[in-house]
Order: structure tokens, then C-alpha cells, then sequence
């Protein structure tokens, strides 16, 4: 028996080519199979709409007086900021509004909107002086930070109302 060597001829151009359209094919057939997962809500809100979400840690003792203003403990509002995360944190004690921070607030944040912490800083001053969310002034250069900011706050401090 003898065999007849065959020989192919492939040019490398070709193999190039072939091997870049098969790794193309299937990033694409992955990027469909995570588009059509379920479960996935991004498509329901836009990138860079900060969205306020809730969580409350209220402190232990929840027995409240009448004269109290607040449940004491801290509250905090989450605010996605494309696709990024920062707590706002409000600690209240019964009669008073003892901190208001920002928590976990990375450099991505802080490069991609330079405003946040000084409006965030400048906010929070008058909030220590007047107790409340009344009365607050902001530059208009600021006042959408400024409004996602404090309505932020508000949600933390309407948990904290008894």
C-alpha cells in the first residue's frame, strides 16, 4: 500500500484573517449571549442618571420620644454615578444632624465629576448650621450636583423621622 503525500499550500495571510474573523465571531456571539441575560436592568435606566437607592442602618435602641426629631443611627442613600457607587452617609442623634459625609467615593468618581466633593462640602456646612434642609443656596454652576446631592440627604433623613 502506498500513500500519495499530499501537500496544502496556505498562505499566511489567510490564516490571519481566518483567525481574527473566529475571535470577532465570538466576542460577538458573548456579547449577545450577556445582552439577552436575564436580570440585567441596565437597559431600564441611563448610564449617567445618578439614582438615588436606600438602605438604613437605624442604631438599636428604637424607643423614641415624642420630643425626638430623628431615630438615632445612621442612614445611608446610595447614589450610582455611571456605574460607580457612593454612599451618602447621615449619622443623626435624636435632636440633631451630627454628620453628613460621602463614603466610598473613589478617584473614578472624583475625576469624572470634579464637583461632587466641593458641593457635597459646601452643602453640608449649611446643613450643620440650620439643622434642616431649608434655606440652602447653592451656585448655579452647581445645582444639579447639588439637587442630586441634597435629595440624597433627604431620603436618609425621611428614614430617620419617627
Amino acid at each position: 500500500m502506498s500513500s500519495k503525500t499530499k501537500i496544502i499550500v496556505l498562505h499566511m495571510k489567510e490564516i490571519i484573517y481566518t483567525g481574527i474573523f473566529a475571535i470577532l465571531g465570538i466576542i460577538l456571539i458573548i456579547f449577545l449571549i450577556l445582552l439577552f441575560i436575564p436580570g440585567n436592568n441596565s437597559d431600564t435606566l441611563p448610564e449617567n442618571d445618578p439614582v438615588p437607592t436606600e438602605e438604613a442602618t437605624p442604631s438599636s435602641d428604637t424607643s423614641v420620644n415624642s420630643s425626638s426629631l430623628y431615630i438615632p443611627g445612621i442612614y445611608n442613600t446610595e447614589l450610582m454615578l455611571n456605574d460607580q457607587m457612593v454612599n451618602v452617609e447621615v449619622i443623626v442623634d435624636q435632636s440633631q444632624i451630627t454628620s453628613v459625609k460621602l463614603v466610598n467615593l473613589s478617584e473614578a468618581v472624583t475625576t469624572m465629576y470634579p464637583l461632587l466633593q466641593p458641593t457635597f462640602d459646601s452643602l453640608a456646612e449649611q446643613i450643620y448650621e440650620n439643622q434642616s434642609l431649608e434655606n440652602i443656596t447653592y451656585a448655579s454652576e452647581n445645582k444639579y450636583t447639588s439637587l442630586v446631592l441634597l435629595e440624597a440627604i433627604r431620603k436618609s433623613l425621611e428614614k430617620a423621622q419617627p
